[in-house]
C-alpha cells in the first residue's frame, strides 16, 4: 500500500475524478415498500468477505466462509435484474470513493472513526491516520470497508510499541465490514429524508460511520435532510416496514430496542414522516433477526409470512392524534392492526409453505425476505421453491436470484438493498 500522490488541501486528492455536483437522477423518496424502485444503494462485496476465517466468523455474524467470487457472480445477477428492470443501481463502493474525492471533511471524519486510539495507543493511531490521510480516495475506500492487519501497516515495526509487539500479524488494526453487504440496516428512507441507524453488534457499528459520510457529502445527496439519527438506541433498517404512506411498522427484538422504536416514531411524529407506527416484538433469535425475516410486503395489501409468525405476532400502535398528542394502544394482533391503520379491511397473508419443516427451512433461507420492485413483482432467492412457488400462486411475479453464498451473512434481496427512490405506490 501507499499514497499515489500526497493530498494538497485538507487531505483532498488533487484533481480528484469526482461525480458531477449537480444531483441528478430521480427524486430522492421513498413511502412505500411495494411502489415502482427507481433507485436502490447496493454494495457488491468485496476484499472485506476475504476476512473472513474459521477463527473469526461468528464474530463477524456470517454462517460461513463465503465463496467470494461466487457471491460476486450472485451479486451481479441481482443488480442485472433491477437493472433490466429500469432500476438504477448505485453502488457503495463507488459512492464511498467519489465522496472521499470531493470532501477533506468526508475523509478525516471515516480515518477518524476507523483508527481508535483507545485500541492502538496514540502513537500507533496518529502515525496509521497520518498515513491514511494521503492515500487516493478509492483505495482509503478499499482500506475503509475492507479493513487492515498489522502485517499490513505501510510503516516498519516501533519497537517502543507494546501494541505492535502482543499482535499478531494477521490481527486486524482496522477491523473489516462484511456485513456492509446489507445496506438495508445503516440507513433508510421514510418520504424525503434520511434515517441514519445505530447498528446493535459491534461487528457494525462502523458502518453506519460511512453510510453517514456519503449521504453529508457525496453531490448526489445534498439539500438531503435525516429523518432520523441515533447515537444511543439501537435501531435497524431491516426491522421497519414502511406499510404504506404514512404507516411505520418496526420490529423489536435482535438489533431494534423498544426505546429505538419509540425514539423513531416520535422522531417520525415530530416531523410528518408518519401518523402511525406499529411496534412489533419478535423472537430474539439469529433466525429472526429483523423484521422483515418474518414477513415483507409483496403488493399493496398482501404480505409473504413464515406461519409459525401468523397468529404470535402482535403490535403496539403509537400514533399522533390531530391535536398533535402521541397515543399508545395494544399489544393487538399485528395482522388486523396493520390493516387498520392502512385504511383496508385485511392484509392477504402468503405463507412461506404449509407444512411447518418446509416453512422453517424457507423462512432460515430467507424466503419471507424479498424485495418489490413494482406492485406484485419481487425478486426472490431461487432456493425457496415451496415459498416462490406459492407467491406465483396468489398473482405474484417471482424475479429469481441465485443467493447460496450471498446468503451466508443472513439476509436475502430486501436485505441487500436500501431502495433511494420509489413511486407512492
Amino acid at each position: 500500500m501507499g499514497a499515489d500522490a500526497v493530498p494538497t488541501r485538507h487531505g483532498e486528492d488533487p484533481n480528484p475524478a469526482g461525480p458531477d455536483p449537480e444531483p441528478d437522477g430521480p427524486r430522492l423518496a421513498v413511502t412505500s415498500e411495494v411502489g415502482t424502485l427507481h433507485t436502490v444503494l447496493l454494495h457488491r462485496p468485496g476484499d472485506e468477505l476475504r476476512r473472513l476465517t474459521p477463527r473469526n466468523n461468528d464474530q463477524l455474524l456470517f454462517d460461513g466462509i463465503p465463496w467470494v467470487e461466487r457471491a460476486q457472480q450472485e451479486h451481479d445477477t441481482f443488480a442485472g435484474v433491477l437493472r433490466e428492470r429500469g432500476t438504477e443501481v448505485l453502488l457503495l463502493s463507488d459512492l464511498l470513493a467519489e465522496t472521499l474525492a470531493v470532501s477533506g471533511a468526508a475523509r478525516i471524519q471515516g480515518i477518524s472513526a476507523a483508527v481508535d486510539a483507545r485500541r492502538l495507543g496514540h502513537a500507533l493511531a496518529d502515525e496509521l491516520a497520518a498515513f491514511l490521510r494521503g492515500v487516493q480516495a478509492r483505495e482509503l475506500a478499499g482500506i475503509l470497508m475492507a479493513g487492515m492487519t498489522f502485517d499490513e501497516l505501510p510503516f516498519g515495526p516501533d519497537a517502543t510499541s507494546l501494541v505492535r509487539r502482543m499482535h499478531h500479524g494477521a490481527d486486524f488494526v482496522i477491523d473489516p465490514l462484511p456485513n456492509l453487504l446489507f445496506t438495508r440496516d445503516s440507513s433508510f428512507w421514510v418520504g424525503p429524508r434520511v434515517a441514519i441507524t445505530s447498528l446493535a453488534l459491534p461487528a457494525r457499528s462502523r458502518e453506519t460511520s460511512l453510510t453517514d459520510l456519503i449521504y453529508a457529502f457525496h453531490p448526489r445527496f445534498l439539500g438531503v435532510r435525516r429523518a432520523y439519527e441515533s447515537h444511543t438506541a439501537p435501531i435497524e433498517g431491516g426491522d421497519v416496514l414502511l406499510l404504506s404512506h404514512g404507516v411505520v411498522a418496526v420490529g423489536v427484538g435482535e438489533r431494534t430496542s423498544p426505546a429505538g422504536a419509540e425514539a423513531l416514531a416520535r422522531s417520525l411524529f415530530d416531523d410528518d414522516l408518519a401518523h402511525t407506527v406499529l411496534v412489533v416484538p419478535i423472537a430474539q433469535s439469529r433466525a429472526t433477526m429483523h423484521l422483515d425475516t418474518v414477513c415483507t410486503m409483496v403488493d399493496a395489501d398482501a404480505v409473504v409470512m413464515y406461519p409459525a409468525a401468523r397468529e404470535s405476532l402482535r403490535a403496539f400502535t403509537i400514533r399522533k392524534e390531530s391535536d398533535g398528542r402521541v397515543s399508545m394502544s395494544g399489544s393487538d394482533p399485528f395482522l388486523p392492526a396493520a390493516a387498520t391503520a392502512m385504511g383496508i379491511d385485511k392484509l392477504r397473508v402468503i405463507d412461506t409453505g404449509l407444512d411447518g419443516v418446509t416453512a422453517e427451512r424457507e423462512q432460515w433461507d430467507d424466503g419471507n425476505n424479498t424485495l418489490a420492485l413494482a406492485p406484485g413483482v419481487v425478486v426472490a432467492y431461487e432456493r425457496n421453491e415451496m415459498t416462490n412457488a406459492r407467491l406465483e400462486e396468489a398473482g405474484i411475479e417471482v424475479l429469481r436470484i441465485p443467493g447460496s453464498e450471498l446468503g451466508s451473512g443472513r439476509g436475502g434481496p430486501r436485505c441487500l438493498s436500501c431502495p433511494l427512490s420509489r413511486n407512492d405506490r
